[in-house]
């Protein structure tokens, strides 16, 4: 699969990485430093690169978009027309120190993001888990039980493309139904985010849902 990395933060990062590293075609991009993607890039390894977000939304089968919300409008402009994409959405809609969202409720940012792009197919997912635990999630990938991930969209087919990235990071993915879900994954996603940075346990923090016959 051809992946695009609009991002080049912890989140976008470390997926770009581990998606280049379960073998897909990986473009970073969106940074202010060009060597920054291009550092990523051969640290991925595979078939790994750096380019613009237009090089990266141009030929993907997914676009993962994981930058501040505050930058949200600012990297579309960049990225160029989407229409048809599936649009990964894993930046959460919090105001500038990150402490609250700015969409609840009544909408959410995944929400608003599918207005912004009308013509994309969002999906929402990969927030719900901190950025410190992919990696060994990835590395553990063959083990049984794996931890889950909540992912919701309103179009069948661009859900089963990110349910299949989802597992190559080593995810068991649980579809949370339609985009408007979102009102409530994202405010999961700051519990979770609570119970990682705000807890004594470290941000290395997993969950799972087990249904008890």
């Amino acid at each position: 699969m051809r992946v695009g990395i609009l991002g080049s933060g912890l989140m976008g990062s470390k997926l770009g990485t581990l998606f280049a590293r379960a073998g897909h075609d990986v473009v970073f991009s969106y940074s202010r430093s060009q060597e920054k993607l291009k550092q990523l890039a051969r640290n991925a390894g595979g078939n790994a690169r750096a380019g613009t977000p237009g090089e990266a939304a141009r030929n993907a089968d997914a676009l993962l978009l994981a930058v501040h919300w505050s930058q949200v409008d600012e990297v579309l402009a960049q990225a160029g027309d989407l229409s048809g994409k599936v649009l990964v959405s894993c930046s959460l809609p919090l105001n500038a120190s990150n402490t609250d969202l700015v969409v609840a409720h009544t909408s959410s940012g995944a929400e608003e993001l599918a207005k912004k792009v009308p013509t994309a197919r969002v999906v929402l997912a990969f927030n719900t888990v901190p950025s410190e635990v992919l990696v060994g999630v990835f590395e553990g990938r063959r083990k049984a039980p794996r931890p889950s991930l909540v992912y919701c969209g309103d179009e069948s087919s661009s859900k089963a493309v990110v349910a299949e990235l989802i597992r190559h990071v080593g995810f068991d993915p649980v579809d949370a139904g339609p985009l408007r879900m979102a009102r409530y994954s994202e405010p999961f996603a700051m519990l979770i985010a609570q119970l990682a940075y705000g807890g004594q346990g470290g941000p290395e923090l997993a969950y799972r849902f087990e249904r008890l016959r």
